[in-house]
C-alpha cells in the first residue's frame, strides 16, 4: 500500500464510542471555562497582574486548549476522571472565592442566593452562545490534524456508516453553533423585502464557494488522502455550509422565525421515511448501479449531497435555539430557567434517540438520517444547558468580588429598586469601558479564519511528516506547537482590532 491508501485506511471502516462517552466529552469544556473563570477572578483579588495580554493568553491556552488536546489523545481512556478533577478544582476556587468575599460578607447564604437572583445580565455578546462555538472549533481543529496520528482513538474518529464518533457530532454540532447567530435571529434584515435577504444570502456564501473549490483543486492536484464515503468524490464540508446555507434562507422567508422547530421535525421525518421507503438509502450507500459505482456527477458525491438535508434540519434547529436563548438572557432568574428547560428538553430527545435507534435506524453521519439530527440537537443542548449553567456559577462568584472581571461573561446590573450603592460596583467602569484580552472573543470573531488556518496547517504537516509512524511524544508535542500557533495567530489578530471577513 502507498502512504496515501495507508492514511485513508487508517480513518476508514471505523464505528465510533457511546454516546455517553461523548457527552461526558462535552461537559468537560464548560467547567474548564468556569475554572478560568474563577481563575481570573481569584488572581484579580490577589492583586496578580493578569491583564497583560501574554498572561492572558497563556491562561487561556493552558486551561481551555490543553486539556482538549489530552482528553482527545493520552487522557482519552480517563475523560471521566479529567472531568472530575476539573470539577474539584473548580469547587476548591468557588470555595476561596466564597471565604474571601468583598459583598455581604456578614449575610447568610440563603440571603445572598436572594439578591443575586435579583440581578440582571447583560452582555455584547451571549457568553453561552460564544463559548459553546468556540469551544466546538477548538475541538474540531484539534480532532482534524490529532486523528491522522496513533495516539487519537480510533473510536473517537468519524464513522464509516453507522455509529456516533466525536468528529461526527463536531461538524453537526458546527451547523448548529451557526444556525445560533443566523442574521435572521440577529434580525440583520429587519424591515428589508424577501428578495434582499436571498440576494445577501447569495453574496454573502460566496466566501464558503471558494473554500471548497480551493480545497477541492488543492487536494486533487497534490494527491492528498480522502475519505471517499465521508462527503463524496468531489463534495466537502465548505459546499455543504453553502446549500445549507441558502436552503435555509429560503426557509426562513417562507415559514416564521419562531416555527423552525416544526420545519425541522417535519424535514427529518419525511427524510428518514423516505429513506425507508424508497431506494434512496440504497443510492446513498452503493450508487445507482448498487455496486459502488462513483460514475456521473450524483454517484461521485451522493453522501454529501443528499446527507444535506439533515444538516438543513440540524440548522433549523438551532434557528429556534438561538432564538429561544436570545429571548430569555435578562434575569439570573431567567437563565437558570432557560437552562433547566434545554436540559429537559436533551433529555428528552435522548430518550427519544434510544427508541429511534431501536426500532427504526441507528446513527449514521454518512446519511444524516433522523437519529443522526437527533443525537445533535440533543448533545448540542446539553452541551449549552450545562455552559449556561456554569455561566450562572461564575456570575455568582462575580456578585461576591467587588469589581471582578472576568472577559466573555455576563455583565451584573442592578435591578431597579435596590440599594444605589451596591449597584455601582455591579457594574464597575473597569467592566464597561476596558477591553480584556480574551482568547475566547478572539476565536469567536475569526472562526472561519481560524477553521481555514487550522485546515491548511493540517494538510502542510501531514505533507511533511509521516503521521502514522510518529511516537506518542512527538504528536503530543506537535499538536500543541500546532494549537498555540494557530491561537496566536488569532489573537494577535483580535489585539489589532481586525475582524477578518469576506462580505
Amino acid at each position: 500500500m502507498s502512504q496515501k491508501q495507508m492514511k485513508e485506511a487508517f480513518i476508514s471502516n471505523l464505528n465510533g464510542t457511546s454516546v455517553l462517552e461523548i457527552t461526558q466529552g462535552l461537559c468537560l469544556p464548560a467547567f474548564c471555562i468556569l475554572f478560568r473563570g474563577l481563575l481570573i477572578i481569584f488572581l484579580q483579588d490577589l492583586c496578580f497582574n493578569s491583564h497583560t495580554w501574554r498572561t492572558r493568553f497563556f491562561i487561556d491556552f493552558v486551561v481551555l486548549v490543553v486539556p482538549l488536546v489530552t482528553a482527545l489523545t493520552i487522557l482519552s481512556s480517563f475523560i471521566f476522571l479529567e472531568l472530575l478533577i476539573v470539577i474539584i478544582c473548580v469547587a476548591g476556587l468557588f470555595y476561596q472565592i466564597y471565604q474571601r468575599r468583598t459583598c455581604y460578607a456578614r449575610v447568610p447564604v440563603q440571603k445572598i442566593l436572594e439578591k443575586f437572583l435579583q440581578v440582571s445580565l447583560e452582555s455584547e455578546y451571549n457568553p453561552t452562545i460564544s463559548c459553546y462555538r468556540v469551544s466546538n472549533s477548538v475541538f474540531v481543529a484539534i480532532a482534524i490534524l490529532a486523528v491522522d496520528f496513533p495516539l487519537f482513538p480510533r473510536r473517537f474518529a468519524k464513522t464509516e456508516l453507522y455509529g456516533t464518533g466525536a468528529m461526527d457530532f463536531g461538524v453537526g454540532g458546527l451547523v448548529f453553533g451557526t444556525a445560533m447567530v443566523c442574521p435572521e435571529i440577529r434580525r440583520k434584515y429587519m424591515g428589508k423585502s424577501r428578495f434582499y435577504c436571498l440576494l445577501k444570502s447569495l453574496y454573502s456564501a460566496w466566501p464558503l464557494i471558494i473554500l471548497g473549490l480551493g480545497r477541492l483543486v488543492t487536494i486533487k492536484s497534490i494527491d492528498y488522502q480522502e475519505h471517499l464515503s465521508e462527503y463524496g468524490v468531489h463534495w466537502n464540508f465548505f459546499f455543504t455550509l453553502v446549500v445549507v446555507k441558502l436552503v435555509t434562507t429560503v426557509l426562513l422567508i417562507v415559514f416564521p422565525l419562531n416555527k423552525s422547530w416544526i420545519v425541522a421535525i417535519s424535514i427529518t421525518v419525511l427524510y428518514q421515511l423516505t429513506l425507508d421507503l424508497t431506494p434512496l438509502k440504497r443510492l446513498i450507500l452503493y450508487g445507482t448501479d448498487g455496486s459502488g459505482t462513483r460514475v456521473g456527477l450524483l454517484n461521485a458525491n451522493r453522501e454529501g449531497i443528499i446527507s444535506t438535508l439533515g444538516y438543513v434540519a440540524i440548522h433549523m434547529a438551532g434557528v429556534q435555539t438561538g432564538l429561544y436563548v436570545f429571548r430569555n438572557r435578562t434575569h439570573v432568574k431567567d437563565c437558570i430557567k432557560v437552562a433547566c428547560c434545554l436540559l429537559l428538553i436533551s433529555i428528552s430527545l435522548f430518550i427519544s434517540l434510544h427508541i429511534v435507534q431501536v426500532n427504526v435506524e441507528a446513527v449514521s453521519r454518512r446519511m444524516a438520517n433522523l437519529a443522526f439530527c437527533m443525537w445533535i440537537v440533543a448533545s448540542s443542548l446539553i452541551f449549552l444547558s450545562c455552559l449556561l449553567l456554569t455561566d450562572i456559577i461564575l456570575s455568582f462568584a462575580k456578585f461576591l468580588i467587588k469589581g471582578a472581571l472576568v472577559p466573555c461573561s455576563w455583565k451584573l446590573i442592578q435591578s431597579p429598586g435596590t440599594n444605589k450603592k451596591h449597584s455601582e460596583f455591579l457594574v464597575p467602569k473597569a467592566e464597561r469601558k476596558q477591553t480584556s484580552p480574551c482568547l475566547i472573543t478572539a476565536l469567536n470573531r475569526n472562526q472561519l479564519i481560524f477553521f481555514l488556518l487550522s485546515n491548511i496547517t493540517t494538510g502542510l504537516i501531514n505533507l511533511m511528516i509521516d503521521t502514522l509512524h510518529s511516537s506518542t511524544s512527538f504528536a503530543l508535542f506537535l499538536l500543541h506547537v500546532y494549537m498555540f500557533t494557530n491561537c496566536l495567530i488569532i489573537y494577535v489578530l483580535y489585539l489589532q482590532g481586525k475582524t477578518v471577513k469576506f462580505w
